[in-house]
């Protein structure tokens, strides 16, 4: 078996460096369960200043994240609407129905081409029978959609829509920091279209832990209650909400980098017919080998042969993912070595 040379399986796979590290020896703690460690503190003014909301409150995961702002926005038995792909429905082992009672109906895998216009026609009200909606999520950037940015007008007519229904818009931002740097969206904008959003430090911005929930000063305040009812109370978390704040104050423009590596191993897989260049816009580029002779497993096991690891998300699905920790020398071998392992 060949050296590792490049490993595109995660944007989660990055090390803290050296410069976060000392940051985190060298932070200030205290106890956060009795909300007394200031450096999570400031990690969290910071969070929701950057989104223009009130507050927000650190989580060791984004899934954790999710499911505490979906909990307090959709009453058990009531429903939630989101992509069929989403992270929420897909990726987090059913912890909406299963911790939540939340009750979820989605609408067709769209990424960036979602259509306010059917979300909106899903929306059920208050009736007989009929399960009401009461939230609607959305992810930005969209994980399963090849790392998909939703343009601003589409959210902003979602915001419309919920205000039109009364019912709460959640964003799973667990990369909105790459789609503020694709499409130059400052973050309060993003913020202040969303009722509740998570946001995650380890997912391209090198942290080694932590998503935030971001929103009301009532809603966090309730958050911080089913974080502590779920096993989420930290203690000295201070020393994770350093790397965090070193992450936001220096990984986030850099992430067009990781950008611009990914289009260009897009643009060399492209003559295999498995990726359009033209839709990938951040770090994440998704191959289709639909028609191929070799499937996801095929072409990963290949891959490995050849120094490269690669997520397989299904039988004919591999994605690839850029991320900090890459470097050049291993963009330029995996873009002389993959395309050989496509049939020309």
């Amino acid at each position: 078996m060949a050296e590792i040379v490049v490993d595109f399986r995660s944007d989660t796979l990055t090390k803290p460096s050296a410069a976060m590290r000392a940051a985190m020896a060298a932070a200030e703690v205290g106890d956060d369960v009795f909300d007394e460690d200031p450096t999570l503190h400031e990690l969290q003014d910071e969070v929701a200043g950057r989104f223009g909301h009130a507050a927000a409150l650190f989580m060791p995961s984004g899934t954790m994240a999710n499911q505490i702002a979906l909990q307090l926005a959709v009453p058990r038995g009531e429903e939630l609407l989101c992509d069929a792909a989403a992270h929420v429905v897909t990726d987090e082992i059913g912890a909406a129905a299963a911790l939540g009672g939340v009750s979820t109906r989605t609408w067709p895998t769209a990424g960036a081409d979602l259509d306010p216009a059917v979300v909106a026609d899903m929306i059920r009200p208050d009736g007989f029978v009929a399960v009401p909606t009461r939230a609607i999520a959305v992810e930005q950037t969209h994980n399963r959609a090849g790392g998909a940015v939703l343009p601003l007008p589409t959210l902003q007519a979602l915001r419309t829509t919920a205000d039109e229904h009364g019912v709460h818009l959640h964003c799973d931002g667990a990369r909105i920091w790459h789609a503020h740097v694709a499409d130059g969206v400052p973050l309060d904008t993003y913020g202040r279209l969303f009722d509740s959003l998570s946001v995650c430090l380890s997912k391209g911005l090198g942290a080694p832990v932590g998503s935030l929930v971001v929103g009301s000063t009532e809603r966090i305040a309730a958050a911080r209650k089913l974080r502590k009812r779920l096993g989420g109370g930290m203690r000295q978390a201070g020393i994770l909400a350093a790397a965090g704040l070193y992450a936001l104050r220096n990984n986030i423009p850099r992430l067009a980098e990781d950008h611009a590596r990914a289009h260009r191993l897009a643009e060399a897989l492209a003559p295999a017919g498995v990726v359009d260049p033209a839709r990938i816009r951040t770090n994440i580029v998704p191959l289709d080998l639909t028609g191929l002779p070799l499937d996801g497993p095929a072409f990963a096991a290949a891959a490995r042969e050849n120094g490269i690891l690669v997520s397989v998300l299904g039988r004919r699905l591999v994605r690839l993912v850029t991320h900090l920790d890459q470097t050049d020398d291993g963009i330029d071998h995996a873009v002389k070595v993959l395309p050989t392992l496509l049939p020309a």
